[in-house]
């Protein structure tokens, strides 16, 4: 059905955004690996150019091989992720929600799945403006119970950022924290008031937990903002994230020390993290918390990865008594929640979490929180260096004077 009433469409849209919160998320526990990225992009952010040639991506695992009717459905958001004032016809071009066609079944896995993916712009939805975007993804119509949420961005390209990162800050002087300056040129986008009429977003490896909002400039001109030296702008550097690799269940890859058939499943135990006390940076590669589904000698990995159960420790003499550790990464979306607490044992002398993932290459680090404190920090267990090598994602949203809705009118990753 690709028509919808107005009212069904206001329920659904409050429902659904008074249950989440601005970034991808699974709601429905049989659904796994979901997937928002650029199509034939490995491991970028899903953010695309109005009237370009690219397409969003989304795709998701069920686990079983029953048939089941998704669809999807778009709506436009401002820059703080609800929803718009704008007709679907004024942000739209065609109809605004599609059921999910490109659908494939599981191949000689142990863990039996339904791969579902689509991709647009297509011929059957394109986007007129630019801003952020979710698609609510359902089953059999119920669009009042999403079983997932993918966000993305379009943005307009005419602005220009250019910006940079170092460890000399207001703070202290290269230790554990790190400083992003930059300059957002507008001339290309001439506003009426720059101040009142542009916001800016800041992310650092794509998180929400610690993203800057509500950013005034250091200085400005009619068209330039200049953000140099701005507390707001200080971040904990962390370290490289920890990687492990299960795209094969013969032998171990990296930062894996062994792998185990515990039948009916695949166990993969990874060696044990241990906690940093060296004030010494050692630099390696990673990619910033995102992950990429891989198989060993498979021609399509979206349905001959298998799920494994993945095995994480930290091993010490006892529990942190004033927080909490948590896995954090693209595999989950950065969100902080009890699926990905790892749990104290006793018995054991370490902190452990097993989760349930598709084979490929895996970043993560462990965040500590502290009691009675929202900040997440990676100093307690991985460390914090200044020399990290992170990425900062920089959205520039504009609403001129009587507009109803956020352009996205600038996107720019600065990364060291």
């Amino acid at each position: 059905m690709r028509q919808l009433l107005l009212p069904f469409f206001l329920f659904f849209t409050h429902l659904a955004f008074s249950q989440s919160t601005p970034t991808s998320k699974i709601f429905n526990p049989n659904i796994h690996t979901l997937q928002v990225g650029v199509k034939g992009v490995a491991l970028g952010l899903p953010v695309i150019q109005l009237g370009g040639n690219e397409q969003i991506k989304i795709s998701f695992d069920e686990l079983s091989h029953n048939a089941h009717a998704y669809g999807y459905r778009i709506i436009h958001c401002n820059a703080d992720w609800t929803p718009s004032n704008l007709n679907s016809n004024e942000y739209l071009n065609g109809f605004t929600n599609a059921n999910i066609t490109d659908i494939k079944l599981s191949q000689t896995t142990t863990v039996i799945y339904t791969n579902y993916s689509f991709s647009f712009p297509n011929d059957d939805i394109s986007f007129k403006i630019t801003g952020n975007y979710i698609a609510y993804i359902y089953e059999d119509n119920q669009f009042d119970n999403p079983v997932a949420q993918a966000c993305f961005s379009v943005y307009d390209s005419r602005s220009k950022i250019s910006g940079s990162i170092r460890g000399n800050t207001d703070t202290e002087l290269n230790t554990r924290l790190q400083q992003l300056d930059f300059e957002v040129d507008l001339a290309g986008y001439p506003t009426k008031d720059i101040l009142s009429e542009v916001k800016i977003v800041v992310r650092q490896n794509n998180r929400t937990d610690n993203q800057v909002t509500n950013l005034q400039p250091t200085s400005f001109t009619d068209t330039k903002l200049n953000f140099f030296s701005k507390k707001e702008l200080i971040f904990e550097g962390g370290n490289e994230y920890n990687r492990f690799d299960i795209s094969s269940v013969l032998v171990g890859g990296t930062g894996v020390d062994y792998v185990r058939m515990l039948r009916p499943n695949y166990h993969a135990f990874l060696f044990p993290n241990k906690i940093q006390t060296a004030k010494t940076y050692t630099q390696s590669f990673d990619v910033n918390g995102r992950y990429i589904i891989n198989v060993q000698r498979a021609s399509d990995p979206e349905v001959e990865a298998d799920y494994v159960y993945v095995h994480f420790s930290i091993p010490t003499k006892e529990p942190f008594f004033d927080g909490s550790i948590y896995l954090g990464g693209e595999f989950n979306f950065n969100q902080i929640d009890e699926s990905v607490k790892m749990v104290y044992s006793f018995e054991n002398e370490a902190y452990t979490k097993e989760l349930l993932l598709k084979q490929g290459g895996y970043n993560y680090q462990h965040w500590f929180k502290q009691k009675n404190n929202s900040k997440l920090s990676a100093e307690r267990v991985d460390g914090s260096y200044w020399q990290t090598s992170n990425e900062y994602s920089i959205y520039v949203y504009q609403r001129p004077w009587g507009d109803r809705y956020d352009k996205l009118i600038g996107f720019k990753v600065i990364g060291r």
